[in-house]
């Protein structure tokens, strides 16, 4: 295991992961463009999360190239990689439901999603997350919940409109769940944990 979690703590693949972050984050607010230009300005933070989630673990990684660990963003990193990552996989496989299609872009978001909540998890125990850091988190993650279905900042998936109740509903318990997730990996005591390779 330790020889595992050696290579995800090499330098050169730690680098390549934050590439990649960085450009699926670049790409993230790109793809939300027309949403936000139609947002409030007050709302305009909360509005991009797959995007937002990503620049966080951009931090995270930055952080370990550096040799440090920014707890705060390591529990905003878990909880939002999950959330949305799971949360997209399943909107495009109801999609694939409701209409009977899925254009390659819905396969491709499906792949790069999954590939959110993993990593998110993947670097859990180097994670160092203290209880406020997850706190923070978790109101976060709620907050924006009220943004998104209080005040109709969601994301757009036309061919679901007739399921928005349904889905925030989901939405919510799957906010909770991955609260729950930055704990069970990321905070409780009897967690698996690493450090760094020199």
């Amino acid at each position: 295991m330790n020889v595992i979690y050696g290579w995800f703590a090499n330098r050169q693949i730690l680098i390549l992961l934050l590439l990649v972050n960085v450009f699926g984050t670049v790409y993230g607010y790109y793809w939300y463009g027309y949403q936000l230009a139609d947002t409030p300005a007050i709302f305009l933070a909360f509005v991009p999360d797959s995007p937002t989630a990503s620049l966080f673990f951009s931090l995270v990684l930055l952080g370990f190239i550096l040799k440090k660990n920014f707890g705060l963003f390591e529990a905003l990193a878990i909880i939002t990689l999950f959330k949305y990552g799971i949360w997209a996989v399943v909107m495009n496989m109801l999609t694939f439901m409701t209409t009977g299609s899925l254009p390659l872009e819905g396969y491709m978001l499906m792949a790069s999603h999954l590939g959110m909540a993993i990593q998110g998890i993947i670097y859990a125990p180097f994670y160092r997350i203290k209880p406020w850091h997850l706190i923070v988190a978790g109101i976060w993650t709620i907050h924006n919940e009220m943004i998104d279905y209080v005040f109709g900042m969601m994301p757009s998936y036309r061919d679901l409109l007739a399921y928005m109740d349904l889905i925030g509903y989901f939405t919510f318990w799957l906010s909770i769940l991955s609260i729950f997730v930055g704990w069970y990996f990321g905070l409780r005591k009897k967690r698996f944990t690493l450090s760094f390779i020199k």
